[in-house]
């Protein structure tokens, strides 16, 4: 039974291998992320990355929390665990990277999100970011943002013309939350960057639906990992407890499967569709049930208050959000003249109610609600951010939503070939 059982996943396994195609060149990669915040998912596809590396040309691994306790320093611890593991690795494949060459490429970001205006000053890693797109090379710089998008912003603004050198692929949907005033400035000024606005289809990562039993997420740890080497033993060692998530390893698997080039292709990492125009609406006073958003919008809240002196672009007022996730809280800006506003992205379908305080003399308190649609990019408004020929998201056809998530499915119909795949690499660390 058993010999039957292995002749069955090797069998299954082959088919993955020829789903899989061929990648052009070794791309030039920077991952972007949030590790060590508040959602450990970064953390399991920090292992998937370095599982993998030798796929890749690895030229920056940038800490960039918008939100949360991220830093370099748990890159830094990963890698370590990887160079233990390493030994075992390279009895399959050789060219792995050198732990010392991971670290040196390794950059602290922005702590929190930036300000109204998008952008602030300089960092290690947005100055990485720069130096990375500015060397010579005959292929792009693919940055691969797990969480924030300040350092991208922030390089962009200090280096415009690192905007024709650079391709991103960003997961969005809950970071855009986090990020809003970065992603904001990045499509009002840089609408031609070549760009993949993932806001939904990651999900189908962490979807079980149609996933055999021994691929579900609760499942695999035990099935395929089994504390494999010390990676293995960290990657149970977080609150998931092994559970699958990893809503950032789309970003990777888009650039393991076929030309990157070309987002339009199936492809591990997902199938993405050009949109001309990014929605966004403004306000210019609290809203109602009546007022329909789209989701992963950018909403703007502009008000009049007490003339006050502060630095223009200062924090000064809390939106607190109550949505089906529980009750989250905001920073809106001062924006001289007695004018206050605050962008807001709301993540998924619901009816969202909020509350507007400051300490600020004179400052009214104000209740609004908002009715948020799934109608993702939504209809044509003359306030929406216009886009160039470049810039890519989740596919509308409502044959492709799982559940309530846009495009999901074009990563999930891949999720047990990525799945087995990996479970050949961990049988090496066993």
């Amino acid at each position: 039974m058993r010999k039957l059982v292995l002749v069955c996943f090797l069998s299954i396994y082959s088919i993955a291998l020829i789903a899989q195609k061929p990648v052009p060149v070794k791309p030039r990669i920077l991952v972007s992320t949030d590790i060590g915040g508040t959602d450990p998912d970064d953390n399991q596809s920090m292992i998937h990355l370095l599982m993998y590396s030798d796929r890749f040309l690895i030229e920056g691994l940038v800490s960039s929390p918008s939100y949360g306790e991220g830093s370099k320093q748990e890159i830094l611890r990963t890698i370590d665990l990887y160079e233990k593991d390493l030994p075992k690795l390279k009895k399959h494949v050789t060219n792995f990277p050198a732990p010392d060459a991971l670290r040196a490429v390794c950059k602290q970001g922005r702590h929190g999100a930036a300000p109204y205006a998008g952008y602030t000053t300089a960092t290690e890693g947005s100055d990485w970011i720069i130096k990375c797109a500015k060397k010579e090379s005959s292929q792009p710089l693919w940055v691969l943002v797990w969480g924030g998008l300040e350092d991208v912003a922030q390089a962009l603004h200090d280096a415009p013309e690192i905007q024709k050198k650079i391709k991103v692929y960003w997961i969005g949907g809950p970071n855009k939350k986090w990020s809003v005033n970065s992603y904001a400035y990045i499509a009002e000024y840089f609408p031609d960057l070549w760009f993949i606005e993932v806001n939904s289809s990651y999900y189908g990562f962490f979807s079980n639906n149609g996933v055999p039993d021994s691929l579900q997420s609760k499942n695999y740890y035990d099935r395929y990992i089994h504390d494999a080497g010390y990676l293995g033993k960290d990657y149970k060692n977080n609150r998931y407890k092994g559970n699958v998530k990893m809503g950032d390893t789309p970003s990777l698997l888009y650039m393991m499967d076929g030309d990157p080039n070309n987002p339009s292709r199936d492809n591990w990492g997902g199938s993405f569709e050009k949109f001309t125009y990014s929605p966004r609406i403004v306000f210019n006073r609290v809203t109602t049930t009546a007022d329909t958003v789209t989701v992963y919008s950018i909403v703007e809240l502009h008000f009049k208050g007490p003339q006050i002196n502060i630095r223009p672009d200062s924090a000064c007022f809390t939106m607190a959000v109550q949505a089906g996730i529980g009750e989250q809280k905001w920073n809106g800006y001062y924006l001289g003249n007695g004018n206050y506003a605050i962008k807001y992205a709301p993540k998924q379908t619901e009816t969202l109610t909020y509350k507007i305080t400051s300490s600020i003399p004179g400052f009214q308190e104000q209740r609004g609600q908002l009715v948020v649609d799934n109608s993702w990019p939504g209809k044509p408004r003359t306030t929406n951010y216009k886009l160039g020929a470049n810039w890519y998201t989740d596919r509308k056809n409502p044959a492709l939503f799982d559940g309530i998530w846009q495009g999901a499915k074009t990563v999930l119909k891949w999720r047990n070939e990525v799945l087995l795949d990996w479970a050949k690499r961990w049988k090496w660390l066993q």
